[in-house]
């Protein structure tokens, strides 16, 4: 994928998720700001290196999740770079790519992961859709998979709270490590970014202990339900319970 290979020099985390809408952005957003928060002088980087469903402004193509991450993180550089590859269409990355007529440029990609790596001390990479979500129109097999393991860094989690979780939770990880991933851990959030929050499931209760049987991976952290209306991160918006239980995880200490 990367050739050469990136030679990234500071510490960091990929925050993936069990599936599209988990939260991950909400989660990164808050990871985010809990390092500044415990880290005051710490220079917090982002990236999303794929963005679909953009806005168009002008003849620019702006993601609302990019937007968001950079507001938490502090993080100055250019969106564009942030996010170097963005497609109009909400689709994953490899159709995305297609229907516009482009290639990956995995070469731009390489670039902004540098110069990222560069301008902070650490590094979150956000991810897209679940494991298996297929980024080259010419490699139909090269997923965002492939991604994670070439940029090696420890892994987040993103899981859902409530009924199904168990096996999402458990296949997710089982292909990070068939890979050599490093599992950083788990974020349960209980927040749905579809506009409802986890109500009248009775798994809620068990699914995190259950999660981390099957695992053998910690759940650092559950994020409460809260209304839709609260969380809105490309508006600034994180209620307060989120990062209430995301502040007590020293996120860098997490980070390699």
């Amino acid at each position: 994928m990367f050739d050469p290979p990136l030679g990234l020099t500071k510490p960091g985390l990929f925050i993936t998720g069990t599936d599209t809408g988990v939260g991950k952005t909400v989660v990164t957003c808050a990871i985010a700001r809990c390092l500044r928060q415990r880290h005051a002088d710490l220079r917090v980087s982002v990236c999303k290196p794929f963005a679909s469903g953009c806005r168009l402004e002008g003849d620019v193509l702006v993601s609302e999740d990019v937007e968001a991450l950079a507001h938490f993180a502090g993080c100055e550089q250019p969106l564009k770079m942030i996010s170097p590859l963005r497609w109009s269409a909400p689709l994953a990355p490899a159709p995305a790519a297609e229907s516009a007529g482009q290639t990956i440029d995995f070469d731009a990609l390489a670039g902004a992961l540098r110069a990222l790596d560069n301008a902070g001390d650490v590094l979150l990479v956000e991810g897209i859709g679940g494991l298996c979500v297929p980024i080259d129109p010419a490699n139909p097999s090269l997923t965002t998979l492939d991604l994670i393991a070439a940029l090696a860094y420890p892994v987040v989690v993103v899981t859902r709270a409530g009924l199904g979780t168990l096996n999402h939770t458990a296949m997710t990880v089982r292909l990070l490590r068939q890979v050599g991933c490093d599992m950083a851990g788990l974020v349960v959030n209980a927040y749905e970014s579809a506009g409802a929050v986890v109500v009248d499931d009775p798994s809620v209760a068990s699914n995190a202990i259950w999660m981390t049987r099957m695992t053998g991976v910690p759940v650092l952290a559950t994020t409460p339900a809260c209304a839709p209306g609260d969380v809105v991160p490309h508006e600034g918006r994180l209620a307060s319970p989120i990062l209430d239980a995301m502040r007590s995880i020293d996120w860098r200490a997490l980070m390699r």
